[in-house]
């Protein structure tokens, strides 16, 4: 029973790493955010369906709950987008930094969405977390459209993934993901027939690395990450895993140090601001847990 529950911890910090290291994908693709986005969602759609067929899962959902989830991935869809603009306006260590912020905006839109009253700390951690971005800007101006596109993406990131805490009471993450991704690839397709002249040929016309860092990107960083999170959660708890996926970003700035010196290596302010922003996350993780305890216990 131990080993059981070492195996999904350190099956659990593989799903943190594989997080971390889709940015870094995000890196080595070379097209831009919008088709890249559009690609991923695609394969990890097909993927997902093929799975749904195997595992004989049940998908049929309500017109109103199809709605729902057709905006959760559209969402999905731009939060990813701006994600990986974020990376190629600045870089990795960028994007992730802001990634990190995506706790706050979750502490602010959950209130809203579960009828509770906004937590005290949740203010106060708010607070530091703009210092650190505050402490970022300042020495990292030059990136000032990736910060912007890093904290947009974070605050996309933490509205869908309080929406999917709704659907999860409803309906299964094999279905959810499946009808998001199906609407993200759907969103995304309308955008480019109107706003980018449709597909050319030259849209598919994709160097062998990049198709195959896309499949790579698509197969274990999308459908295998969901699914296998999925299966860990139900031996984990949920705390563990969200504080865990907390340490993204540490594990995303760390690789690509390593991969991309030149372009990574970044003023001591921001590792500052990152620091405060990553213990900030931390803390709340913290003492959320020891208020739901409390809870419990009394």
């Amino acid at each position: 029973m131990q080993n059981d529950k070492i195996k999904n911890y350190l099956h659990l910090h593989l799903l943190v790493f594989i997080a971390g290291f889709t940015a870094i994908l995000g890196e080595l693709i070379t097209i831009s955010a919008i088709p890249l986005v559009w690609f991923r969602m695609l394969m990890a759609s097909i993927i997902v369906f093929i799975y749904i067929k195997i595992s004989k899962t049940n998908i049929s959902i309500t017109p109103k709950s199809a709605i729902k989830l057709v905006f959760a991935g559209i969402i999905i869809a731009l939060h990813w987008i701006t994600f990986f603009g974020a990376i190629d306006a600045a870089n990795v260590s960028i994007a992730l930094a802001m990634f990190s912020t995506g706790a706050f905006f979750a502490s602010i839109i959950e209130p809203i969405v579960f009828k509770r009253k906004i937590i005290w700390y949740e203010i106060i951690f708010g607070i530091l977390v703009v210092i650190g971005i505050f402490i970022i800007t300042q020495s990292e101006i030059k990136y000032l459209t990736g910060i912007i596109l890093g904290i947009t993406s974070a605050f996309l990131s933490s509205l869908f993934a309080v929406l999917n805490g709704k659907f999860l009471q409803r309906h299964s993450a094999m279905v959810i993901s499946f009808y998001e991704f199906i609407s993200g690839v759907a969103f995304i397709t309308v955008f480019i027939l109107l706003f980018y002249g449709g597909f050319s040929f030259e849209f598919f016309q994709l160097s062998p690395s990049d198709y195959g860092y896309l499949f790579i990107l698509a197969s274990i960083c999308t459908a295998y990450a969901f699914i296998a999170a999925v299966h860990v959660m139900k031996v984990i708890s949920p705390f563990t895993v969200v504080l865990s996926y907390n340490l993204e970003p540490v594990y995303g700035i760390i690789i690509a140090v390593i991969l991309f010196p030149e372009k990574e290596t970044m003023s001591p302010n921001f590792y500052y601001g990152a620091a405060i922003i990553l213990i900030t996350v931390m803390l709340n993780g913290l003492l959320k847990n020891k208020r739901l305890l409390k809870r419990k216990r009394s």
